[in-house]
């Protein structure tokens, strides 16, 4: 290793030689025609992991990707940093500001036996109990939680969940305090209802930096908030470094997840509610997943009557019925099974008292449907047997106010159906109300209270409160099929491009292995074809955002991580502040509590001032731990390559006559070197 990171023993600089150009086979458009060998072949994978993911992997499976789901909208819901991941011991003396859920926290009854409930205290007590600093920030409904008034009441009622002393302070107080002030009585802070506020509605981002200000690390807590654009859910991950998911954030995403699989056996969609025009693309994909539909709502009018079935024109809109045409004709297509009430309970309209039961297609004038009839129901109930289930809407009909208790006859066979582990998924706080009148407490299935979260997923749309989080790679990486021997140390290219630097690295030191990060899927593709036919055994690539996902990567690697080299990053003269920027404090971090004792960090740039950038970076969010290398001083650069490749890009501006800006800094942790000799 000395002669590829210590430049005291000579070996590392080229100082009179001309730094040589990889060959000529790294500049082809080569194509992956992966079917010529049996190292390699093409995996297709979705949107999502082909942003974050791996594009092609070995056929002995680099990237575990069998648990993948087959939807399309992973993107949507994209694996995400999470508070079980996150280095517990970085937590100590860090400000954690905790977007908790209302909903959950502030109950009328709180009930610990509920999964997400249990799950949004741990995460708060966790967080406690591991040293942090927690700001709690939420916005809440006072009228409907009419033992709350106020935020003096909120910290009291809180108290006595948590088991721990909560001071209410004021988000204005926030920014004329320090740190050490803020927490002097405390250790847990809570902000006043920002309901109040109408800079959190409106995403205002002065009012996200205000919320921000001494805030270290940001956990959402809160996801039946995270179809909305609020400045504490989405604008304040502008400004944290680290933004990370609760444990109850979490399992709501899991949740989400595992309802939009398919699976062998039958799936059954229960659909509620009305207003079929703004969910028809929620619809075609629920046709596109499930084996059958059930209308139980008022859709199940505009249902039967694009089936050509009488429907009394007061129940159907009859500007949609193009669109529930083409619902139907899509699951015909499909195969999906469409099933409408048979029959209804239905109330006189003169006589409002007075109810009988009639078939669906035969519901006399004066008449109109209240709740599902007894045939209807025992339908339902035999389509329901061994299926995977998702209950998603009321089952609610014109002017319904009397009911025969159809709701809860359908939550009392789905309670009975849970018990004997059926997958089951409740949507919508009607339908959660229903199912927990037939129990003390919900039974183990997924339950979402707020169905604008799923609705607009199923509906295709982003979920910028998940969006807004720090990336995690979605995959385990088999490392013994990416290399031959995981015990030689690790040498990290991030942003490797098209992998001239480090495909020469490889060919030239079969005593380390090569890992390129790359975001660029169409770059890896090629950089793992050439690896393909040199029949390299030491060099790989993975298609990811390294500025997210390095931790979770390098991480889990045996070996050491001896070397990370980032090369002519993209010039970003946006704001500091501005998230999206390549090389944020969270990859800094990793990339200093990764590296082994005397490690290297090769930094350069054909632009001066982000080389000085990425210097200031490092020796600033480094956590003391990385330096200058011995032989520079000051803002002093090395003047040749020390490594004797040249990426492309270098190459190029070389050739043009331009200077190139080095730096090597180091890990001044003093352990053995014995690795490091050549």
């Amino acid at each position: 290793m000395g002669q590829l990171l210590n430049p005291l023993q000579g070996s590392i600089f080229v100082s009179k030689a001309v730094a040589q150009d990889s060959p000529k086979l790294y500049y082809q458009n080569l194509f992956p025609y992966f079917t010529k060998y049996d190292r390699y072949h093409a995996v297709l994978v979705s949107t999502e992991a082909r942003r974050w993911g791996v594009v092609y992997c070995k056929k002995n499976t680099v990237n575990s990707e069998d648990h993948a789901p087959s939807w399309w909208n992973l993107e949507a819901v994209p694996h995400v940093q999470t508070l079980r991941e996150f280095p517990r011991e970085e937590l100590a003396g860090k400000v954690v500001m905790v977007r908790f859920d209302s909903t959950l926290l502030l109950m009328e009854e709180i009930d610990l036996r509920i999964n997400l409930v249990k799950n949004a205290v741990f995460t708060v007590k966790y967080l406690h109990k591991s040293g942090a600093k927690v700001i709690l920030a939420s916005n809440w409904n006072t009228n409907s939680i009419t033992r709350h008034p106020d935020m003096e009441s909120v910290a009291d009622y809180l108290t006595s969940v948590l088991q721990l002393k909560i001071l209410p302070v004021q988000c204005s107080s926030i920014s004329m305090m320090s740190k050490k002030e803020c927490f002097e009585k405390v250790d847990i802070l809570l902000l006043e209802n920002l309901s109040e506020f109408k800079e959190e509605v409106a995403n205002c981002s002065k009012f996200s930096k205000l919320l921000s200000l001494v805030v270290d690390i940001f956990v959402n807590d809160s996801f039946s908030q995270s179809h909305r654009i609020l400045a504490s859910t989405v604008g304040i991950t502008r400004f944290c470094c680290t933004c990370i998911a609760g444990f109850s954030f979490q399992e709501s995403l899991c949740q989400l997840k595992e309802a939009a699989q398919t699976t062998r056996q039958t799936y059954v969609a229960i659909i509620g509610g009305g207003n079929l025009l703004d969910k028809v693309t929620a619809l075609h994909f629920l046709a596109s997943t499930c084996s059958a539909l059930v209308f139980v709502g008022m859709m199940s009018f505009q249902i039967m009557h694009a089936l050509g079935l009488p429907v009394s024109s007061r129940l159907v809109n009859h500007s949609v019925c193009k669109e529930a045409a083409d619902i139907i004709q899509f699951s015909l297509n499909k195969s999906v099974q469409i099933v409408y009430p048979k029959d209804f309970w239905c109330k006189n309209v003169d006589t409002s008292k007075k109810m009988e039961i009639f078939a669906s297609h035969d519901v006399p004038d004066g008449w109109l449907p209240v709740d599902l009839g007894p045939t209807s129901l025992d339908e339902i109930n035999a389509l329901l047997m061994k299926s995977k289930i998702i209950w998603i809407g009321p089952v609610k009909f014109f002017n319904s106010s009397q009911s025969t208790g159809g709701a809860s006859i359908l939550a009392r066979k789905l309670y009975d159906l849970i018990q004997s582990d059926c997958d089951v998924t409740v949507v919508g706080t009607t339908a959660c109300k229903a199912l927990m009148q037939e129990s003390s407490t919900l039974p183990a299935c997924n339950v979402f209270e707020n169905a604008s979260v799923v609705w607009d997923f199923l509906k295709g749309k982003h979920l910028p409160g998940v969006l807004a989080l720090d990336r995690a790679y979605p995959y385990k990486i088999n490392w013994d099929a990416a290399f031959c021997d995981t015990a030689l140390p690790l040498v990290v290219d991030i942003g490797s491009g098209n992998g001239m630097f480090l495909l020469e690295m490889a060919r030239r030191r079969k005593d380390l292995n090569f890992l390129g990060l790359e975001i660029n899927e169409k770059l890896v593709k090629r950089c793992l074809h050439s690896v393909c036919q040199l029949e390299m055994r030491n060099g790989h690539f993975i298609a990811t955002n390294a500025t997210s996902t390095f931790r979770s990567i390098v991480s889990s690697y045996p070996g050491e991580l001896v070397l990370v080299s980032i090369q002519c990053p993209n010039p970003d003269f946006n704001k500091p502040e501005h998230r999206w920027r390549m090389l944020q404090r969270s990859l800094v971090e990793a990339v200093a509590d990764l590296l082994a004792a005397n490690g290297k960090v090769f930094l350069q740039s054909d632009v001066e001032a982000v080389a000085l950038r990425m210097k200031e970076a490092f020796l600033l969010y480094g956590k003391g731990k990385l330096s200058v290398f011995q032989d520079q001083v000051g803002e002093g650069w090395l003047s040749e390559n020390p490594f004797g490749v040249r990426s492309d890009w270098e190459r190029h501006v070389l050739d043009r006559g331009d200077p190139m800006f080095r730096l090597m800094l180091s890990n001044s942790t003093t352990v053995n070197e014995a690795h490091l000799e050549p």
